[in-house]
């Protein structure tokens, strides 16, 4: 792992299952100088995201907070990996939540387009001002106007490993590509299989497409085809999913079961006891899940590398996030906008480990271990980032369950020597959701 930086965060970047808490308030404090406590008594908003689990169990901590500094009424409801889906039909239906904190911004941008967002008010901008690079603001514009506070930000490209079965096996930390494939060779040889990947959901496997892709490809070819200027059919795209298909066909390294696990599972075989593989791929929240579900340490037993190098690629980052947008006249809406703007309400969440704030007036030191404070060094000295290119495409093919990229590319996983194929049914998809 790279050694921390004393610097502010996302100082400059390149742009590339439901259940319900009610959290009341408490009357004391202030979220701001213009919200005095219990301002917002009697008024009851309705919160929306994907986040469940430890990381739902965070953001109702902010929520919280919110909740005791104006004597608001909070609901939180998870939306679970659906979002795109489910926010739609209840913005159809007439019914849509006050805010909701959303994963994609295409799909802020398609709200945007029908209708069906308010935009930011003047507080609230001048506080995405004071802490937010323009890049952040740009992601969270549409058509001119500034819609969303963009309140989670994740680095994708980390490699998480159990330190116990690595040393076991001897195993190295790989730097290349080609190195990653020989040390999942070596810890399966040890008796434990080398990587553990859960395909039951889409998601997963559009994050790996797309660290292999930017690397193979390169910065220009990735902003391409994000935006569909190239097709998916494009001789770049064969050689990402070559490169996927040749790990993914390697059963003697992948756990069994892959397309039946959740995301969750695939962590806790990593680091649950015993541990039935050494090694996950996914985004710097993997530590929230590691702390919440396994009785591994973060920093310790467990630990992450940077997504390898392929071809003597520079270093580089594919990104994510979370966006809250506004979609109600509900009084208190605005306050908790302007309220997820600040670099109070994200410190709350990144004491608590497993979070990565976009917000450049949050101290790095309020991360609350080296690990922490790693993920973010990694994401703001790449020489390469790029948003997640997914969450950039319309919602009905980057960001739909059963549908779209999400299923090709698990088909794909479940038979990896079809590239020519597979390339032809994302063409397909995303000719028909880009128009």
């Amino acid at each position: 792992m790279r050694s921390p930086r004393p610097r502010r965060l996302f100082a400059t970047i390149a742009l590339g299952g439901s259940a319900a808490l009610v959290l009341a308030g408490c009357t004391s404090g202030s979220t701001d100088d213009n919200t005095a406590a219990g301002d917002l008594d009697g008024v009851t908003l309705n919160v929306a995201s994907d986040w469940s689990g430890a990381e739902q169990t965070n953001f109702e901590k902010v929520l919280a907070k919110f909740s005791d500094d104006t004597g608001a009424t909070v609901n939180y409801t998870s939306y679970g990996t659906d979002v795109a889906t489910t926010l739609n039909t209840k913005v159809e239906g007439g019914d849509p939540p006050d805010v909701a904190v959303i994963p994609q911004p295409g799909l802020l941008q398609s709200l945007a387009a029908d209708g069906s967002l308010i935009g930011l008010d003047e507080a609230t901008r001048d506080e995405i001002d004071a802490n937010y690079s323009q890049d952040w603001i740009d992601l969270g514009s549409a058509d001119g106007t500034l819609y969303g506070v963009w309140f989670k930000a994740a680095n994708k490209s980390t490699v998480w490993y159990n330190t116990d079965v690595y040393d076991t096996a001897g195993a190295d930390i790989p730097e290349t590509w080609e190195d990653f494939n020989d040390q999942l060779g070596v810890i399966s040889d040890s008796g434990v299989y080398g990587l553990s990947i859960g395909a039951d959901a889409g998601w997963p496997m559009t994050d790996w497409f797309e660290n292999v892709y930017l690397r193979t490809a390169g910065a220009d070819l990735y902003d391409q085809l994000a935006t569909h200027e190239i097709p998916w059919t494009d001789p770049s795209v064969a050689e990402a999913l070559t490169e996927l298909g040749t790990l993914w066909a390697n059963t003697t390294v992948i756990q069994p079961g892959t397309a039946q696990r959740t995301f969750g599972d695939s962590v806790i075989a990593v680091f649950g006891d015993p541990p039935a593989a050494g090694t996950v791929f996914e985004g710097d929240f993997v530590a929230g899940n590691i702390t919440s579900d396994t009785t591994a340490v973060v920093g310790e037993t467990a630990q992450f590398y940077d997504f390898p190098s392929i071809n003597d690629s520079v270093p580089s980052v594919v990104g994510g996030g979370n966006v809250a947008v506004q979609l109600t006249e509900n009084d208190g809406a605005a306050e908790l906008m302007h309220y997820l703007a600040t670099p109070e309400a994200a410190t709350i969440w990144v004491q608590e480990g497993g979070f990565t704030s976009p917000n450049q007036n949050v101290d790095i030191n309020a991360y609350p271990d080296d690990t922490g404070r790693a993920i973010a060094d990694a994401l703001i000295a790449a020489d390469v980032f790029r948003f997640d290119m997914s969450d950039l495409a319309p919602s009905a093919f980057g960001g739909t369950k059963g549908a779209g990229e999400w299923q090709i590319l698990i088909d794909f996983f479940n038979n990896p020597t079809d590239v020519a194929g597979t390339q032809q049914k994302l063409e397909d998809a995303a000719a028909a959701a880009f128009g």
